[in-house]
């Protein structure tokens, strides 16, 4: 069976170790990530913003921006024990985070994805709970469910959503056994040919333009399974696998065909239950992946997000044996820096996503306030004012 990463948040399991293991690139290609200074910097500052609300144990997976006024984040609360929780989400009005009621719907699993562009352009994917997936809409003050072909079908998955300029809507996902993508305006959706790779599972799908969409996951290999990255232009191509012991792709950039970063965790071979993995990076020049040191060697990398020239510019992180702040890679020319996160925010915060605002030069990331989803953990938000 395929990994398993979008399942994992907050626990990175098994162990190895990361290398650059392939070829070096051609210039003006990625450098290793050189370990950056741990001072304060000016124009480089995340603070750490409340998001209260939230019943432990909570933690926030992905979140989304439609500019400096609007945002959102979803994920789950209320773990404790052998509960598998409810669905968490939150809104952001330009001043302070505030917990959505989400009881009128008959939906309570975890939320795993979050996209929109304004008001009333903003969607929301869940895993199963049953049956399949949910599928919800932002209707300007709260979540809708809406339908979609394969809603109630058994298999039906949905992962990851993400949602254009045009208002139309990209989710990836699964149906009929196989690795999907579901193209909709809200009215009207289609499911797209299937993946033509065999056991994938994806978890991540975005957009570099209105017709290109870039999706990330894993396939399997051997006994275990690789890095899988794949883009949509009106049919698939698939990228060589991005080999690794273990190793899931949870979030993917694209900047051209030829500059494509993705970032993941490597479980590794072996080692006690809980035990954390290795945070993995690659970079597609055209021709090969290219596998870059992270800076660190246990944790993992779990986001990445562009500026407003499209090129990758902050990846969010964990750090096993830095766990007093949180962890970023902040691009550094042509390669990567590492930068830590605000002091005091949380004991010891563990981020899930990243994300630019648009219209500004800043960002948002979300995760939880300690690496274990469990009491007391809550939900958590960092801001980069740009």
């Amino acid at each position: 069976m395929a990994g398993t990463i979008g399942t994992l948040s907050g626990i990175a399991l098994g162990a190895g170790t990361a290398r650059a293991d392939a070829q070096a690139p051609r210039s003006p290609g990625p450098r290793n990530v050189r370990p950056g200074s741990w001072g304060p910097r000016s124009s480089q500052d995340w603070r750490a913003v409340p998001a209260p609300g939230s019943t432990p144990a909570a933690q926030l997976r992905r979140i989304s921006a439609a500019g400096a006024g609007l945002a959102w984040a979803v994920g789950e609360e209320g773990l404790a024990g052998p509960s598998r929780g409810r669905a968490l989400a939150m809104v952001w009005n330009g001043s302070a985070w505030s917990k959505t009621d989400l009881s009128h719907l008959d939906y309570s699993g975890r939320l795993s994805d979050v996209a929109g562009v304004c008001a009333t352009a903003a969607w929301s994917v869940g895993l199963p709970t049953g049956d399949a997936s949910p599928l919800l809409r932002w209707d300007g003050s709260t979540w809708r469910e809406a339908s979609f072909p394969g809603r109630g079908e058994a298999g039906v998955r949905l992962e990851s959503v993400a949602v254009g300029a045009d208002r139309r809507v990209w989710i990836c996902g699964t149906r009929g056994g196989a690795a999907r993508l579901l193209l909709g305006d809200g009215r009207r959706w289609t499911w797209l040919d299937p993946l033509p790779v065999a056991s994938a599972n994806l978890y991540r799908v975005v957009l570099r333009t209105p017709h290109e969409v870039w999706v990330s996951g894993d396939q399997a290999s051997g006994g275990g399974w690789s890095g899988l990255v794949a883009r949509w232009n009106g049919s698939w191509t698939v990228l060589p696998p991005i080999t690794g012991a273990r190793l899931g792709i949870g979030d993917v950039h694209a900047a051209a065909a030829d500059d494509v970063w993705a970032v993941g965790t490597e479980a590794g071979v072996g080692g006690p239950p809980g035990r954390p993995g290795n945070p993995a990076l690659a970079h597609w020049d055209g021709t090969a992946w290219t596998r870059v040191q992270p800076g660190f060697t246990v944790g993992s990398l779990s986001g990445i997000a562009g500026d407003a020239q499209g090129r990758a510019a902050w990846i969010s992180g964990w750090n096993y044996q830095d766990q007093s702040r949180s962890t970023y890679l902040r691009r550094d020319g042509a390669g990567w820096t590492v930068v830590r996160g605000p002091a005091g925010g949380a004991t010891a915060p563990y981020l899930n996503d990243v994300t630019a605002v648009p219209g500004t030069n800043g960002f948002w990331s979300a995760g939880m306030t300690s690496p274990v989803p469990a009491p007391p953990t809550e939900a958590y938000t960092e801001r980069l004012d740009g």
